[in-house]
């Protein structure tokens, strides 16, 4: 059962939204899972969803994206791996992300919730482990 299960708590694990410019001098815009373990993540499952809260103040309606689900088998200590490309015409929204990944057999499970208008030019810090700009979210 869920309960008889040891949940640790998550370090060392960050979610990133980064930009970069393509070929058309335009951002294009990237989820990544960065791992900052000094060890490799395993089974790592990451979920991504996108939603807006019914007592939302503009009177709209709630809104929901598709969920996502991704696999990756390993992530070695220090390395990222690029989750999935994001549209800037999600980020009014709350951008959950549920990883969960093994270290020694040990399940860790964490929510990462960019929450609605966090993704905007003044939120952008320099991230050394992409060289890119963006979001960080620990």
């Amino acid at each position: 059962m869920k309960k008889d299960i040891d949940f640790s708590p998550v370090a060392g694990v960050q979610v990133v939204i980064a930009r970069k410019k393509n070929e058309l001098n335009q951002f294009d815009w990237q989820v990544f899972l960065i791992n900052q373990n000094k060890v490799a993540i395993t089974n790592i499952f990451v979920t991504s969803k996108g939603y807006s809260s019914k007592d939302d103040t503009s009177g709209d309606q709630a809104q929901r994206t598709s969920t996502l689900r991704h696999f990756f088998p390993e992530l070695q200590a220090g390395e990222y791996q690029v989750v999935e490309n994001i549209m800037p015409d999600v980020f009014h929204l709350n951008n959950e992300y549920w990883v969960s990944y093994f270290i020694d057999g040990q399940i860790f499970d964490k929510k990462f919730i960019f929450v609605p208008d966090s993704i905007v030019e003044e939120n952008l810090i320099e991230v050394p482990a992409l060289g890119l700009e963006g979001v960080l979210h620990d």
